[in-house]
Protein backbone atom coordinates (compact mmCIF):
# COMPACT_ATOMS: atom_id res chain seq x y z
CA UNK A 1 0.00 0.00 0.00
CA UNK A 2 2.25 2.18 0.84
CA UNK A 3 4.75 1.67 -2.06
CA UNK A 4 1.25 2.72 -4.20
CA UNK A 5 1.46 6.09 -2.49
CA UNK A 6 5.00 6.85 -3.10
CA UNK A 7 4.53 6.18 -6.67
CA UNK A 8 0.88 8.34 -7.06
CA UNK A 9 3.06 11.07 -5.63
CA UNK A 10 6.16 10.48 -7.43
CA UNK A 11 3.84 11.14 -10.41
CA UNK A 12 2.21 13.87 -9.34
CA UNK A 13 6.06 15.10 -8.44
CA UNK A 14 7.07 14.45 -12.02
CA UNK A 15 3.63 15.38 -13.75
CA UNK A 16 3.04 19.01 -11.60
CA UNK A 17 5.21 20.86 -12.66
CA UNK A 18 5.31 20.04 -16.32
CA UNK A 19 1.95 20.58 -16.42
CA UNK A 20 2.40 23.76 -14.65
CA UNK A 21 4.82 25.26 -16.84
CA UNK A 22 3.05 24.12 -20.07
CA UNK A 23 -0.31 25.54 -19.17
CA UNK A 24 0.09 28.79 -20.66
CA UNK A 25 3.08 30.75 -22.25
CA UNK A 26 6.02 30.32 -20.91
CA UNK A 27 7.98 32.35 -19.47
CA UNK A 28 10.82 32.83 -17.16
CA UNK A 29 8.64 33.48 -13.91
CA UNK A 30 6.46 30.59 -14.90
CA UNK A 31 9.72 28.08 -15.26
CA UNK A 32 11.28 29.40 -11.28
CA UNK A 33 7.91 28.96 -10.24
CA UNK A 34 7.84 25.28 -11.99
CA UNK A 35 11.02 24.71 -10.23
CA UNK A 36 10.08 25.67 -6.88
CA UNK A 37 6.59 23.81 -7.21
CA UNK A 38 9.07 20.49 -8.45
CA UNK A 39 12.10 21.11 -5.42
CA UNK A 40 8.99 21.32 -2.94
CA UNK A 41 7.06 18.02 -4.21
CA UNK A 42 10.38 15.94 -4.67
CA UNK A 43 11.39 17.12 -1.13
CA UNK A 44 8.04 15.59 0.26
CA UNK A 45 7.85 12.61 -1.93
CA UNK A 46 11.48 11.70 -0.69
CA UNK A 47 10.63 12.10 2.78
CA UNK A 48 7.79 9.93 2.82
CA UNK A 49 9.52 7.80 0.93
CA UNK A 50 12.25 7.49 3.76
CA UNK A 51 9.34 7.50 6.01
CA UNK A 52 7.70 4.30 4.88
CA UNK A 53 11.10 2.96 4.44
CA UNK A 54 12.17 3.12 8.40
CA UNK A 55 8.61 2.35 9.17
CA UNK A 56 9.44 -1.12 10.10
CA UNK A 57 8.95 -2.80 13.21
CA UNK A 58 12.61 -3.11 15.36
CA UNK A 59 13.49 -5.68 17.47
CA UNK A 60 16.52 -5.47 19.88
CA UNK A 61 18.44 -8.01 18.47
CA UNK A 62 20.30 -7.47 15.26
CA UNK A 63 20.02 -10.56 12.29
CA UNK A 64 22.48 -12.63 12.76
CA UNK A 65 24.77 -12.89 9.68
CA UNK A 66 22.83 -10.00 8.08
CA UNK A 67 22.89 -6.65 7.19
CA UNK A 68 20.56 -4.19 9.11
CA UNK A 69 17.82 -2.36 7.21
CA UNK A 70 20.07 1.21 7.92
CA UNK A 71 22.74 -0.11 6.13
CA UNK A 72 20.82 -1.48 3.59
CA UNK A 73 18.94 1.34 3.02
CA UNK A 74 22.02 3.77 3.13
CA UNK A 75 23.66 1.57 0.29
CA UNK A 76 20.63 1.87 -1.74
CA UNK A 77 20.27 5.71 -1.21
CA UNK A 78 24.61 5.78 -1.73
CA UNK A 79 24.13 3.81 -4.73
CA UNK A 80 21.22 6.16 -6.53
CA UNK A 81 23.11 9.25 -5.29
CA UNK A 82 25.94 8.32 -6.76
CA UNK A 83 24.40 7.56 -10.30
CA UNK A 84 21.67 10.91 -10.22
CA UNK A 85 24.62 13.10 -9.48
CA UNK A 86 27.12 11.59 -11.99
CA UNK A 87 24.02 11.56 -14.86
CA UNK A 88 24.10 15.12 -14.14
CA UNK A 89 27.27 16.11 -14.28
CA UNK A 90 27.69 13.90 -17.32
CA UNK A 91 24.57 16.02 -19.05
CA UNK A 92 26.14 19.84 -18.09
CA UNK A 93 29.74 18.53 -19.23
CA UNK A 94 28.12 16.99 -22.46
CA UNK A 95 26.00 19.70 -23.11
CA UNK A 96 29.15 22.36 -23.09
CA UNK A 97 31.28 19.99 -24.55
CA UNK A 98 28.73 19.05 -27.79
CA UNK A 99 28.42 22.74 -28.43
CA UNK A 100 31.70 23.27 -28.60
CA UNK A 101 32.36 20.57 -30.41
CA UNK A 102 29.71 21.03 -33.03
CA UNK A 103 30.55 24.33 -33.81
CA UNK A 104 34.68 23.56 -34.49
CA UNK A 105 33.60 20.26 -36.76
CA UNK A 106 31.83 23.52 -38.41
CA UNK A 107 34.81 25.64 -38.83
CA UNK A 108 36.98 22.57 -39.89
CA UNK A 109 35.83 19.14 -40.39
CA UNK A 110 39.39 17.49 -39.61
CA UNK A 111 38.61 18.54 -36.21
CA UNK A 112 35.84 15.28 -35.51
CA UNK A 113 38.22 12.95 -33.71
CA UNK A 114 39.46 15.82 -31.48
CA UNK A 115 36.20 16.83 -30.61
CA UNK A 116 34.69 13.85 -30.26
CA UNK A 117 37.43 12.78 -27.85
CA UNK A 118 36.16 15.37 -25.30
CA UNK A 119 33.01 14.55 -25.44
CA UNK A 120 33.62 11.01 -25.06
CA UNK A 121 35.71 11.89 -22.29
CA UNK A 122 32.44 13.95 -20.61
CA UNK A 123 30.59 10.57 -20.92
CA UNK A 124 32.90 8.57 -19.15
CA UNK A 125 31.63 10.36 -15.97
CA UNK A 126 28.37 8.64 -16.03
CA UNK A 127 30.37 5.34 -16.50
CA UNK A 128 32.45 5.85 -13.40
CA UNK A 129 29.78 6.77 -11.42
CA UNK A 130 27.82 3.15 -12.10
CA UNK A 131 31.10 1.43 -11.36
CA UNK A 132 30.91 2.98 -8.19
CA UNK A 133 26.94 2.51 -7.75
CA UNK A 134 27.75 -1.27 -8.68
CA UNK A 135 30.45 -2.11 -6.02
CA UNK A 136 28.31 0.35 -3.19
CA UNK A 137 25.60 -2.88 -4.07
CA UNK A 138 27.67 -5.58 -4.40
CA UNK A 139 28.89 -4.91 -0.67
CA UNK A 140 25.46 -5.01 0.11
Amino acid sequence: MSIVIIALLLGVAMGGPVIFYFRGKPSRRRGKKALAVNLISFISVFLLAVIFLFARPVFATPVAGGVSDLALAAAFIGAGLVTGLCSIGTGIAVSSAAAAAIGAISENENNFGKAMIFVAMAEGIAIYGLLISFMILGRV
